[in-house]
């Protein structure tokens, strides 16, 4: 296997071979700069366009670029869910003691809840994006 200079693709019996996991992170980067960027609905069109660039950096067909896709649209929701709980817990703590860490991570994980449901439409919206991409890309 031999690396290649173009978008670091992995040259495999003459074929290029893209990386699911290099699509999915550079999905997800794209994801959340666009949903920085643009609040609201940036985060939907966002993950479709960070879906796409992973499906066409995936190579591999419909399928692979479809998880590549949702994997991008996922890992934001993780890690926000993630950073609630332990955010929240944190605050609580500093704030209110014990009592207060309690009751901070159990809003954080409220709000961990919402931020996976909410992570379920964007990776949705990732995993259609990324299908399209790795139809393309093929």
């Amino acid at each position: 296997m031999l690396l290649d200079e173009r978008f670091c693709l992995v040259k495999n019996g003459g074929d290029f071979v893209g990386s699911l996991w290099l699509g999915a992170l550079v999905g997800f980067v794209i994801t959340l700069l666009l949903g920085w960027l643009f609040p609201g609905v940036g985060h939907l069109i966002g993950g479709f366009i960070g879906g796409f660039v992973a499906g066409i950096i995936a190579r591999g067909g419909m399928l692979r670029g479809a998880l590549a896709g949702f994997l991008a649209g996922i890992f934001g929701g993780i890690i926000i869910a993630i950073l609630a709980i332990v955010g929240l817990a944190v605050v609580g703590g500093v704030a209110g003691g014990v009592m207060g860490g309690l009751f901070g991570g159990l809003a954080g994980l409220a709000v961990g809840v919402v931020a996976i449901i909410l992570a379920i439409f964007g990776a949705i919206a990732s995993t259609i994006g990324g299908f399209i991409g790795g139809l393309l890309a093929k």
